[in-house]
């Protein structure tokens, strides 16, 4: 397995929106847990916003979270291939996000992930239901048993 010394963990999304905010949401939880080595950063809506911070950081890997709409259970948290066509990230970036993550690794020389987190696209102004809100917990819970192994 190849370990990382310092985790960037970066939230995408419009806290404002019910569908869009899943990214900030799980960053957050994340940040409560105040794993060693990983930095969570907060990029809302534009991603590109936080490079010169990253940059900064020195992260050895970074993982982007944010909101797509992958076709399958809400709450589900999957590793996304930037360039996929598949995806509908469900956030409104100024950039595309795949620009965003090339740049980030060249310029940082770091390994750089997009999980994304499937929103309930039947209650777009509400939010994940109970279930869906169940299952995501149990995700950022995996993920952070997870990170906790990277140091």
């Amino acid at each position: 397995m190849i370990k990382s010394q310092r985790i960037a963990i970066v939230g995408i999304g419009d806290v404002l929106s019910p569908i869009d905010r899943l990214g900030m949401y799980a960053a957050g939880e994340i940040e409560k847990l105040h794993l060693p080595n990983v930095n969570v950063f907060f990029a809302g809506t534009v991603p590109e916003s936080i490079t010169g911070t990253l940059r900064a950081y020195k992260p050895d890997h970074v993982i982007f979270l944010d909101a797509a709409d992958m076709g399958i259970l809400p709450g589900s948290i999957e590793v996304i291939d930037p360039g996929s066509t598949q995806v509908n990230l469900v956030s409104s970036h100024v950039l595309p996000l795949s620009v965003v993550m090339e740049f980030i690794a060249r310029d940082t020389g770091s390994r750089v992930t997009l999980l994304g987190i499937q929103p309930d696209i039947t209650r777009p102004d509400r939010g994940l239901s109970g279930p869906g809100q169940e299952l995501l917990h149990l995700h950022i819970s995996a993920f952070s048993d997870i990170l906790r192994l990277y140091r």
